[in-house]
C-alpha cells in the first residue's frame, strides 16, 4: 500500500513539475533572453543591456510605473477594508439573509475580468452609460468618466475592488469563524465595547490572513490587465495605462517584443520582491513578531 501510495504522489508531483516546466520556466526563460534582443515578432540578435538602458532612460516607462504604483497602494487599502467589513458583517449574529448575501457579494468572482471591463465600461459611459442616465434624470449634469483621467482611475479602482472582495472576502470569513467564541465572551464580561473586541480580538487573530490578503491583493493589482483593457484601454491618453498595459502596447502594437521583455523582467524583480517579504515575514503560515 505503501508503494502504491509513494506511486501517485511521484506521478501527480511529476505532471506539476511538468507544467510548471513547459507553461512557465521555458517561457520565463525566453523571456529573459528576448529581453537582451531587438526581438520584433520575426528576427533577433543580441543587444546586451540596451532595452534595459533605454527602458530605465524612458519617461512613458516611469509613468506607467508610478502609475501602477500609485493604483496598487490606493486599491490594496481599499480592497482588505472592504472585504473585511464586508466579512464582519456576514459573520455577525446580528446580520439578516446572510446567506443570500454571500451569494450576491461572490459573483462578481464568477465573472470574467474582461466581462467585468465591459460591465463597468457600460455603466460609466459618457453618453451611454447608465449612471450618467440616472444622474441626468435627477437634473444633474454627465459626469465625464472615460475623458478625465481623475474619474477614469477612480472608475477602475472600484472596477478592481467589485471583482477582487469577493475571494478576499472567503479567506476572511474563514479566519473570522476560527476565532474562538470564548474570548468574545471574555471580553464581554469585562466590560469590552464592540470596539475594543475588534481592535484587541479580532486584528490580532486574523493578521495571517490579513497579511495573505495584503500580498494577494498586490500581486493582483500590478499584475491587472484585461479589466483595465476591457474597461478605459489605458485611455483617457495614457491615464490609466499600468506596466502590464505598458509591455502589451510596445509588445505587441509596437512588436517590441525584446523591450518589452525588458519591461517584463522589471515587473517580475518587483513582483519577486514582494514574494521575499512573504518568506521573510511569514513561516508556517503565521507571522512572525
Amino acid at each position: 500500500m505503501r508503494k502504491a501510495n509513494q506511486k501517485w504522489a511521484f506521478l501527480f508531483i511529476f505532471i506539476n513539475l511538468a507544467l510548471f516546466l513547459l507553461f512557465f520556466a521555458w517561457p520565463a526563460a525566453f523571456g529573459v533572453y528576448y529581453s537582451f534582443t531587438d526581438y520584433n515578432g520575426n528576427v533577433s540578435s543580441f543587444v546586451g543591456l540596451a532595452n534595459y538602458i533605454e527602458l530605465f532612460q524612458d519617461t512613458s516607462f516611469y509613468k506607467s510605473l508610478w502609475r501602477t504604483f500609485l493604483y496598487t497602494l490606493l486599491g490594496v487599502p481599499f480592497i482588505v477594508i472592504t472585504s473585511l467589513f464586508i466579512s464582519v458583517l456576514l459573520v455577525s449574529k446580528h446580520t439578516k439573509g446572510k446567506n443570500v448575501a454571500k451569494v450576491i457579494f461572490f459573483l462578481p468572482w464568477l465573472v470574467s475580468p474582461i466581462v467585468v471591463g465591459v460591465l463597468w465600461r457600460w455603466m460609466f459611459g459618457e453618453s451611454f452609460g447608465f449612471i450618467n442616465y440616472v444622474i441626468q434624470l435627477i437634473g444633474g449634469d454627465p459626469v465625464p468618466w472615460s475623458s478625465d483621467g481623475t474619474f477614469a482611475f477612480l472608475v477602475v479602482l472600484f472596477a478592481t475592488a467589485w471583482m477582487h472582495v469577493a475571494f478576499n472576502m472567503l479567506l476572511f470569513i474563514g479566519a473570522l469563524i476560527a476565532i474562538p467564541k470564548t474570548l468574545y465572551e471574555a471580553a464581554e464580561v469585562d466590560g469590552g465595547t464592540g470596539w475594543q473586541k475588534f481592535w484587541y480580538i479580532t486584528l490580532p487573530s486574523i493578521r495571517p490572513t490579513m497579511f495573505l490578503v495584503v500580498l494577494l491583493a498586490v500581486f493582483n493589482l500590478m499584475k491587472e490587465f484585461p479589466m483595465v483593457q476591457a474597461l478605459t484601454n489605458g485611455g483617457p491618453g495614457t491615464d490609466t495605462t499600468f506596466l502590464v498595459q505598458y509591455i502589451y502596447e510596445t509588445g505587441f502594437n509596437q512588436m517590441r517584443v525584446g523591450y518589452a521583455s525588458a519591461a517584463s523582467m522589471v515587473l517580475f524583480v518587483l513582483l519577486l520582491v514582494f514574494s521575499l517579504l512573504q518568506f521573510k515575514f511569514t513561516k508556517g503560515g503565521k507571522v512572525n513578531d
